[in-house]
């Protein structure tokens, strides 16, 4: 009984310690896929994607001199150091796709202009309302612009929104 009462209060300790570790302030670190992350990758996506408004429209293009739609999500992605495969429906495969209700900023958006398969890309750059959601791409006729991807035009085309993992990002 001795021996007992001689480790009853280490064994007290250790008891409150292990509980202690277990508490959710003291584990490890927050996974690198925060919303914080996710805003400063979002921010230089959608800033270096505005950088090239204007360009003028060139099929295979993927420089200032003229772009073409998947050219632009290369080169904007390209200047935070990713590399994504050249051709729109291969992005389109690149990050996860997501509900369109869900959609935000910096979400990856996909379109079937020619054909059957997906043959458009863009970047969200800005969520208004369900009517009003704007993404950046380099438009045949216009080069480089900002629309609306709610209007009847777009929203017949629609084809998937994709979410960049920024923690996978990081690990590039």
């Amino acid at each position: 009984m001795l021996h007992y009462k001689k480790y009853q209060t280490y064994i007290l300790i250790m008891f409150c310690m292990m509980n202690v570790s277990s508490c959710k302030i003291l584990r490890s670190k927050a996974p690198e896929n925060t919303p914080a992350r996710e805003n400063i990758y979002t921010k230089k996506i959608i800033s270096a994607a505005r950088n090239y408004t204007g360009v003028p429209y060139k099929s295979g293009g993927n420089d200032e001199k003229g772009l073409d739609c998947s050219g632009l999500l290369c080169l904007t992605f390209k200047e935070i150091g990713v590399k994504l495969p050249r051709i729109s429906w291969q992005q389109a495969e690149y990050f996860p796709a997501i509900n369109l209700p869900n959609i935000q900023k910096g979400d990856l958006v996909f379109f079937v202009t020619v054909g059957k398969n997906i043959s458009h890309s863009g970047i969200v750059t800005e969520v208004k309302n369900e009517n009003d959601i704007r993404f950046i791409h380099a438009s045949s006729s216009k080069g480089v612009i900002e629309d609306n991807m709610m209007t009847s035009y777009w929203k017949s085309r629609f084809a998937r929104v994709c979410r960049p993992q920024y923690a996978d990002l990081a690990k590039q």
